[in-house]
Formats: structure tokens, sequence, C-alpha cells
């Protein structure tokens, strides 16, 4: 099993899916959950989740005061009203308390809470954040990274790209790239991101297995709602980088510096960076892994 820390939010369904994947998998410790910006409805939905599985971890949240509302109807339209919930800490307290150099930060939110993890370490003596590994949804490969025959018809001959998950806190992104207390750091960025989806073939899959737990049934219920609604399918960004996470074969990795010009980010080659970027990924490896109870 893998020590694993997931920092998320809730905008989009799959961050919530990709919880209830960690909770359940059985290659998987997870240790806690922080939230951005970490509302309370946010906090309510992640601690209601974690009841159904009974498991009690620490929860953090970048700002518990945020006043808008930060959970889509999606959720309560699938999974019932849920009421807010103050049981949280700060986040960058939970990760400094809970990461170390055999723990594995998966982000699918802006590293809102990594960067205060990082801040708090500078200003504390004794307190230093370790983290062995972080792989985060986001950033951007092009021309240069990624071959020809592998980039998307949308990223065609480009070098740089927006990434909202980056430039939602783009210091604490650049201060997460500097750290040197993070061992290897691993993107799963948008031009692999934008070609996987959970379509009807994927929601076939998911049927055949539901009943083996708790986790893949409610996947497939909120996915189910999803596709009544939207049956072309959904593009699975969070899912892969958790899986990629358990098993990194299912990517194709290039070792890269990454680097960001007005909001846009790029990589470019650099052995021995310790830091790599997806370029490509193995699919039937990714479904083995999402369903693998």
């Amino acid at each position: 099993m893998i020590d694993v820390v997931w920092d998320m939010e809730t905008g989009d369904p799959d961050d919530f899916l990709t919880l209830l994947f960690l909770i359940g998998h059985p290659k998987v410790n997870l240790k806690a959950v922080t939230v951005t910006p970490g509302a309370l409805d946010q906090i309510g939905l992640v601690r209601h989740a974690l009841k159904w599985f009974d498991l009690n971890i620490p929860v953090g949240a970048y700002n518990i005061d945020h006043e808008k509302q930060c959970v889509s109807g999606w959720h309560y339209k699938v999974y019932g009203r849920i009421p807010p919930s103050h049981d949280a800490e700060p986040g960058g307290e939970v990760l400094l308390r809970c990461c170390d150099e055999n723990t594995t930060l998966i982000t699918g939110a802006p590293l809102k809470n990594l960067g205060a993890a990082i801040n708090l370490s500078s200003v504390r003596d004794g307190d230093v954040f370790k983290l062995g590994r972080l792989v985060a949804q986001g950033g951007f490969a092009g021309v240069g990274v990624v071959p020809p025959e592998r980039q998307l018809d949308k990223f065609k001959g480009m070098v740089t790209c927006p990434s909202y998950n980056l430039n939602g806190d783009r210091k604490s992104a650049l201060a997460a790239l500097e750290y040197t207390g993070i061992g290897v750091r691993r993107f799963v960025a948008k031009n692999v991101c934008h070609k996987v989806y959970y379509d009807l073939e994927m929601h076939k899959r998911f049927e055949a297995v539901k009943d083996k737990s708790l986790a893949l049934t409610y996947i497939w219920k909120g996915m189910n709602a999803y596709l009544k609604k939207k049956p072309a399918g959904k593009k699975f960004h969070d899912p892969l980088a958790a899986c990629c996470a358990i098993d990194e074969s299912i990517g194709t990795w290039a070792e890269v510096e990454l680097h960001c010009e007005n909001s846009q980010w790029g990589a470019k080659l650099s052995p021995g960076s310790r830091t790599w970027i997806i370029t490509d990924y193995d699919h039937n490896k990714f479904v083995e892994t999402l369903t693998a109870y």
C-alpha cells in the first residue's frame, strides 16, 4: 500500500469521485484530505463521504471562512443534501503533520494548501515539511517534449498553454517546483488528460464490477446520473492522476523543467530535475487500476 494525502476542490465531479476511489482502493492508505478553498459546505461533503466508510482522518481547509458555496449542484443531486461542517483544521497544518518522505500528495486543485505547508515550514523551527512524491493534475507539455504523433489536435504546435490548477495559485505552484523537501514531482498534464474520458463504454466496465466495493458503487451512481444528462461522457483528469500515483507505469514520462510565462505553462526537457510530466498513457492499465478492488 502507498500512503496518500488527497488535495481537492469540489467545483467539478471528478475530485469527489477521486476521493471515493482513494478511500476504497486496496493499494491506498488515505492519511488525510485537504480542500480548496475549504468552505463549510465542502468540508461537510468530505466528512459525509468519510462517514460512509467509517473513516476518521484529518481534513484540512485552506480557508474555512470562505463565503461562497463551492459545491456543484451535481453533488447534491446525486448524493443528497449534506449539511455544512466546521470539522477541519488549517490545510497547511494538516499537510505539515501528515506528510513525510514516504507519503504521496495527490493534488486535483490549485496548490494553495501545499503552498501554505511550505510557508509554515519556512517560518517554524523544527517543523520541516517533507514529501516523498507530489503527483499533481496540471501543467502542459507540448512541442519539444511530446512527440508530434502523440500531440492532440487541439494542442498541435503549442509550446505553452494555460493550466487551471497551477494558475489557481501560481506562487504556490512555483514554490512547489523549487522546494527541495519534495523528493519527486509528477505532473499529469492536460496534453494527456484531455483524451481520458469516462464514457458509456467505461460505464459498462463499472457496472460489471460496481458491487465489488462501496466505493465503486458510489462512483457508478455518480456517473450514472451524469451520463443521463451528458451521454458523451466526462473528462476524467483527477482519477487519471490518482491511478498514475498508484501505478506510475500507466504513464509515459519525460523529465523536465516546468516554466510559466504570462499564465502560460510549458515544459522543457531537463534530465536530473526530478520533475516529470506525462506524455502518453496506457488506457488498459488505467482502467484496470481504476476498477481493481
